[in-house]
């Protein structure tokens, strides 16, 4: 049908050129001096910041964090895992370099959000034409969304270029800017955040600014959380500590009754939920179902296998573990072959058999969700009350060993999946840290958290390393070297500033 639409297009227009009439009439132009008068321009402004979290784009939502991201902070781990070739397959090995389609696209797109933000910081600060109290509000958002797009930038690059709002009032802003250092940038979020915290609310029940209550939009309580991930980063063990702490007893979150329904595509926001991208089929739909949902499956049809885990991840569950049962590792295909894994590694499957080099998740590709549609409504947790109780219960551990408290927080997140207790005579620090280390994998799987996680705990190479031996595949990861990934080639020939000496596998 779209095919016969353009062919029609073209004859319309020739065919009407010349009729005066039909000329079209401009009843307004968005110019740099009628743009942000209203608060509807700043509310505009702001909300388009906010989409860029899941792309925009034309005609696919499939960037950043719903579902291109993973492949930089799932994929290359001992969780992620993908069959197909080229970019995503020389990330799943551990092996990139300056090329990869993938680490070029999250570049651009975390670089969009940002731009978008500088946008809108720069423009709102001027206004005069909304009140002291709105103008902070919508700062206090962009600042926010800024602040996670240059955490996700420094988690996998490193140093990168710091751009501000302030860059747009520099005449030389297209200038090859030098990059910042890791700590340069945090002093600028650290800022940020605190100053969020001190103007979001705690929710949008009943809000002023915004009529309805805006489930999705950064709270107090996100910003607080993303401040104490990063104290994480910095292994200020102390100051997450607090902040977890904050999150806690403000007493805004809980966790949701069980792990399969959190993310349930008709689970679109709960009291887990501290900060997440939202989307529905019908309006603004994402592809998660169709890179997550497993290969020619008779209740979910149509979709790639494209993002699977390893079949060591899989089996490291324990049976009474219910986040275990978010797979598919065993089904009778469309194809009519059945799907399951190798007895061991290199066998050749019977007739009739197929052997899955991973295993698919139900995690963003549920059965009772959109299965007959090509998009799907799943929304994507950035921040969760999950990770609070974890991350707090790590500074804990870093700061004093395991505790009665920090092994209780533990356990309420592996009690909400029935998994069995952790016993506080059983660790020491090291030996704990580790446990939670695992536990966060087996919890936060393809949510954008496992490499970082790796990298913070110091197990990157040894991890990854043990799993690539395990597949036969050579050991890949050397520390420092591969902590950051290599600048995309295309940003580096326009800023040789971003040097990729050292950087490249």
């Amino acid at each position: 049908m779209k095919k016969y639409i353009l062919l029609l297009i073209p004859v319309v227009i020739l065919q009407f050129s010349c009729n005066k009439n039909l000329d079209p009439k401009v009843v307004s132009s968005l110019t740099s001096v009628n743009a942000f008068l209203t608060e509807s321009d700043a509310i505009a402004a702001v909300n388009a910041v906010y989409a860029r979290l899941k792309g925009p784009s034309i005609t696919d939502n499939y960037d950043y964090w719903t579902v291109r991201h993973f492949a930089l902070t799932d994929i290359p781990t001992d969780i992620g895992n993908c069959s197909y070739g080229g970019d995503p397959g020389q990330l799943s090995l551990s092996k990139w370099n300056s090329a990869n389609g993938l680490l070029a696209e999250d570049w651009r797109q975390i670089y969009k959000l940002i731009a978008d933000a500088n946008s809108a910081i720069y423009n709102i600060s001027a206004m005069t034409t909304i009140t002291a109290a709105q103008k902070a509000q919508f700062l206090a958002e962009a600042k926010f969304l800024r602040a996670v797009a240059y955490m996700d930038l420094t988690d996998a690059w490193g140093p990168v270029v710091l751009a501000t709002e302030a860059n747009l009032a520099n005449p030389n802003y297209l200038s090859q800017a030098p990059v910042t250092s890791v700590a340069g940038i945090e002093t600028l979020l650290i800022s940020d955040l605190q100053n969020s915290i001190n103007v979001l609310p705690v929710s949008y029940a009943n809000n002023t600014i915004y009529p309805s209550n805006d489930p999705g939009r950064a709270t107090k309580g996100a910003a607080m959380t993303l401040l104490g991930k990063l104290y994480l980063r910095q292994h200020q063990w102390q100051k997450s500590a607090d902040m977890m702490q904050q999150v806690i007893s403000a007493g805004t979150y809980q966790l949701f009754p069980s792990y399969q329904g959190l993310f349930l595509e008709s689970n679109k926001w709960c009291s887990e939920n501290i900060f997440s991208v939202l989307s529905d089929a019908n309006v603004n739909g994402t592809e998660l179902m169709n890179h997550f949902g497993p290969l020619v499956h008779p209740a979910i049809p149509n979709r790639w296998q494209y993002y699977a885990v390893t079949w060591s991840f899989y089996h490291s569950f324990a049976a009474n573990d219910d986040r275990g049962g978010e797979f598919f590792p065993k089904y009778n295909g469309t194809d009519g072959l059945l799907h399951e894994e190798a007895p061991t590694p290199g066998a050749t499957p019977p007739a009739g058999v197929l052997y899955m080099p991973n295993v698919a998740t139900s995690k963003y590709a549920d059965s009772t969700g959109s299965v007959n549609v090509y998009y799907d409504g799943h929304s994507v947790d950035i921040l969760r009350y999950a990770d609070v109780l974890l991350s707090r219960a790590e500074a804990l551990n870093e700061l004093n060993g395991p505790s009665a408290e920090s092994i209780g927080l533990i356990n309420q997140v592996r009690q909400r999946s029935h998994a069995t207790p952790l016993v506080l005579g059983n660790y020491t620090q090291t030996s704990l840290r580790l446990a939670i280390l695992q536990e966060r994998g087996w919890e936060f799987f393809y949510e954008g958290k496992r490499r970082a996680d790796l990298l913070r705990m110091g197990q990157y190479d040894v991890i990854v390393n043990a799993y690539l031996k395990s597949i036969g595949q050579t050991n890949t990861i050397s520390l420092p070297k591969d902590q950051y990934f290599s600048y995309p080639l295309n940003q580096a020939q326009l800023n040789p500033n971003l040097s990729n000496a050292g950087r490249e596998q």
